[in-house]
């Protein structure tokens, strides 16, 4: 596997053992690979990155050994990478990591961390999301195209509604992932609410392609928008986050251009470093602008209001909520 290198990643130097070790096999792409990815993506992931609490999803033999979630910040972790105190729904709490520099990112390469999870928060305010994340997940019987068709139509809602502005990016799968930047003045529960009158919304003007339903018997061969994404401890990878499949993909920011020309095969662990030499962060702006929520939650109001349309259900693992609905699959009330 080679001996110890050292890699200046912006100024720091970061220790990578083991540079040889094959992480993606089907590639032929190594611990090293990674980590150079990472430094030259670097004012990308590091704008996605910064300041946020971040769950490491870490495969330390590479993407065909075991892996896991690392939320706590590592033990070893360096003094000059500083964290922030989070609280999960259970209400246990711990400190998590929050990158302010690409040696970070590398740091944690180093340890066989392929994708970064980070909260819609920053450190000086972790219960105050300042980003409303809309995930357009393809069921059984879609695929991106279909994504592709409802992230269109996202976009229009999201401009009638407040005037908002979304970035979109590939999963790094088959889905699409939809950033709007907000102003950090509302709660987790109330960002989930704008995300789920945001679903409805799309979900009444594509009802045979999109659908809010949570139990999976109910969605059929459409796109679900997965609002719990909005909830408390659930996060989505971050822009140009390598994802473990065996060709090495990456979730690449994308302009609306590009959305529908581009495929996610075009973006992987070889092919986004070159792009990003030529055109850089397509994202670069995204925390230039600060987005309202009122007319969201107005629509949401409306919707309970006008058509009884209250709560979703939450993950199975969250404490009752006030006002859920009961978290029963649809099939095992009926035998109830």
């Amino acid at each position: 596997m080679g001996e110890a290198v050292e890699l200046e990643a912006a100024g720091r130097t970061v220790r990578l053992s083991s540079p040889g070790r094959l992480f993606f096999p089907e590639r032929g792409f190594t611990k090293l690979d990674l980590a150079q990815y990472y430094i030259a993506v670097g004012p990308g992931i590091l704008r996605a990155l910064r300041d946020r609490p971040t769950t490491l999803e870490r495969y330390p033999e590479g993407v065909t050994g075991e892996n896991f979630f690392q939320k706590r910040a590592p033990k070893n972790m360096p003094d000059w990478i500083p964290t922030a105190h989070i609280t999960f729904p259970s209400g246990r709490s711990a400190d998590e990591m929050c990158p302010t520099e690409v040696a970070a990112v590398v740091w944690a390469a180093q340890f066989g961390t392929l994708t970064f999870h980070p909260w819609p928060v920053r450190r000086d305010d972790v219960d105050r999301p300042d980003e409303l994340r809309i995930d357009l997940d393809p069921q059984p019987g879609t695929d991106y195209a279909d994504a592709v068709r409802a992230a269109h139509e996202l976009r229009e809602v999201l401009h009638e509604y407040g005037g908002l502005r979304g970035w979109p990016k590939t999963s790094g799968g088959r889905g699409l992932h939809v950033f709007v930047p907000i102003r950090p003045d509302w709660t987790f529960t109330q960002v989930r609410r704008s995300a789920i009158a945001v679903a409805r919304e799309l979900e009444r003007r594509m009802p045979e392609q999109v659908t809010t339903a949570w139990w999976k018997e109910e969605r059929g061969e459409k796109i679900f928008v997965d609002y719990n994404q909005t909830a408390r401890d659930r996060t989505i990878a971050s822009a140009y986050s390598v994802r473990p499949h065996p060709h090495a993909p990456v979730s690449a920011p994308l302009t609306w251009d590009e959305v529908g020309v581009a495929v996610p095969r075009d973006f992987d662990l070889a092919t986004m470093p070159r792009r990003f030499a030529e055109v850089g962060d397509v994202h670069a702006d995204m925390d230039d602008h600060a987005f309202s929520l009122e007319a969201l939650l107005e629509l949401a109001a409306r919707d309970e209001h006008d058509h009884g349309l209250g709560d979703l259900p939450y993950p199975p693992e969250y404490p009752k909520m006030p006002g859920e609905p009961k978290r029963v699959q649809p099939s095992r009330a009926k035998k109830t």
